[in-house]
């Protein structure tokens, strides 16, 4: 945002003088309430009021400082433009304390500690004896002057000095004392409810909990407290929608609150994929607060990867690796985002790097199968791809499915042999997986071993009745291997039902129909393979009508 000095300008008539001194008396409450609450919206009523008394009196000192240590809060001016807005009002009024101590206290953060020692004296001078605030601030200058430049005695002196006088005249400072007693009254309020609130939830008594929270936000105005714990209520009894709108509600008290926006990142993010834009723009929000910003390009990177936005993944992930390059989590992510940009050496560059670091030997095991997969299906390299399953079987010796990618590609190579070892060896991992059967099935049948194929397709049906492809393979077996069409219909047809739209299914009803003679349920199935395959363009659309026209030669 643009910085502004606000300077006065010209005379003003009484009518805008009364104006200014109804919007500074507003400002005055709404800066209270800030100071006690700590919220937002109390703060952004507070600067546009003092914003208002400046534009209708000019030369109102208070407006100035007060507005700038706000604007300053804000980060919407620079110190050193502080600085000059607080000087306007020390020089509208040489003898207010408050300007004077508020030009000090930004001086002491641009680490000017001289001049700022001057503008604290001069507003202990003004104040004499209220003038606990100035010395306390004062003190606290010089502590950070030594800290800074290793103070001489005389520093160490003036600031013992400084912190007992300014601690002994608390006892008469009426504004300080009264603002403490706010706080204080504001404080055991706030405790109260959220002690009994701490009560009822550590007993299960949550419905109690969360009325009473609601009751407290209303009572004590502190919305972002008590939505915020009414929010961590929904989250456990899985009311997720109760949970966002309550995280919402406590970010509109204070949008600056770092742990609210996390929560409300992550439950959108878990529980609502179809609001992924507004678990990115909380992410985002989230790069404001946090100096790790790296897991947070991690999320931000798998939210992308979830839009299909292939771009701002790898962009995503890239920063994350670039804050963290030895991570191999990042370097796995953004090797899987590569993956899907088809930018494949990059890839598998990343997924390298990933399985170097291996953080943990049965992770990495999963990397070493992406890995192998891309060698294997993109740079058509069989050895490395064999190598970096190997690898990974090492690494995790019980990896399942590295087993089955192991089988696939001698399968590819037509190495039977090892192909249904690596498949058995998955199935005495794994006994209760369909997957490891189907697969043996086709090798076992392809190698001519067509009982033990029966006897694996059987299990790969028990084991998940609802798998087409399975009922289909099955019935090629019965089909061309024990010319039983009858049995062999029967499991084609059951894939036909699981899967409507399966053309090869269809094609196989055709062929068991027309051994068994059944010339029209042959013709069906015949047309519906070419109608389907038209879609699919699973198989050759003239080879299926040369079989529909055979089947009416005479």
């Amino acid at each position: 945002m643009s910085e502004q000095i606000l300077l006065p300008i010209g005379a003003i008539n009484s009518e805008n003088a009364e104006k200014a001194q109804y919007s500074l008396e507003k400002a005055r409450q709404a800066h209270e309430r800030y100071l006690i609450k700590q919220q937002n919206n109390d703060l952004q009523e507070a600067i546009e009021y003092y914003v208002d008394a400046v534009k209708l009196d000019p030369t109102i000192p208070e407006s100035y400082y007060r507005l700038a240590c706000l604007m300053w809060e804000q980060g919407q001016i620079s110190i050193t433009t502080a600085i000059e807005q607080c000087k306007t009002a020390c020089s509208l009024a040489p003898s207010n304390m408050n300007a004077h101590m508020y030009t000090g206290f930004f001086m002491k953060l641009a680490l000017d500690f001289n001049s700022a020692e001057k503008e604290f004296k001069s507003a202990i001078k003004m104040s004499k004896f209220n003038s606990a605030r100035p010395r306390l601030i004062l003190a606290q200058s010089i502590l950070q002057k030594i800290n800074v430049n290793d103070g001489n005695v005389a520093d160490y002196v003036g600031f013992f000095y400084y912190f007992l006088t300014g601690t002994m005249m608390l006892a008469w400072d009426k504004p300080t004392l009264k603002m403490f007693y706010k706080n204080i009254a504001d404080d055991f309020s706030v405790f109260k409810y959220n002690t009994i609130g701490k009560f009822f939830e550590k007993f299960k008594m949550l419905p109690a909990a969360e009325n009473l929270y609601k009751k407290a936000a209303l009572k004590t105005e502190h919305d972002e407290i008590f939505y915020n714990r009414m929010g961590d209520i929904a989250l456990k009894n899985k009311e997720y929608d109760i949970a966002v709108d309550s995280y919402k509600k406590a970010l509109d008290t204070n949008p600056l609150n770092r742990d609210v926006w996390a929560k409300l990142a992550t439950v959108l993010q878990t529980f609502f994929p179809d609001l992924i834009n507004e678990a990115i723009d909380c992410y985002e929000r989230l790069l404001d607060f946090d100096d790790n910003k790296a897991p947070i390009y991690y999320e931000l990177g798998h939210l992308y990867m979830a839009k299909d936005d292939k771009i701002n993944s790898i962009s995503a992930f890239k920063l994350a690796c670039d804050l963290e390059p030895d991570n191999p989590f990042y370097n796995n992510s953004l090797a899987f985002a590569y993956s899907k940009a088809e930018l494949f050496e990059d890839a598998i560059n990343h997924y390298q790097k990933a399985i170097d670091l291996n953080p943990d030997n049965e992770w990495t095991s999963i990397v070493c199968q992406a890995l192998g997969a891309l060698y294997a299906e993109v740079n058509g390299n069989v050895e490395a791809a064999v190598a970096t399953y190997q690898a990974g079987l090492i690494l995790d010796p019980k990896n399942y499915d590295l087993y089955l990618a192991l089988g696939d590609i001698y399968m590819a190579q037509y190495d039977l042999d090892k192909a249904i070892k690596a498949y058995c060896d998955a199935i005495s991992l794994n006994p209760a997986d369909f997957k490891g059967y189907s697969k043996v099935g086709i090798a076992l049948w392809e190698n001519d071993f067509l009982e033990e194929a029966l006897v694996a397709y059987h299990k790969a049906v028990e084991l998940n009745p609802e798998n087409e492809f399975a009922h289909n393979n099955l019935g090629i077996l019965y089909l061309d291997g024990l010319m039983d069409a009858e049995e062999a219909l029967e499991y084609f047809e059951q894939a036909i039902e699981l899967n409507p739209s399966y053309t090869l299914a269809y094609f196989n009803a055709a062929r068991a129909s027309e051994k068994m003679e059944f010339t029209n349920d042959a013709a069906h199935y015949y047309q519906m393979a070419i109608d389907l395959n038209k879609i699919t363009n699973d198989l050759d659309e003239n080879d299926i009508k040369e079989r529909l026209h055979k089947l009416f030669e005479l």
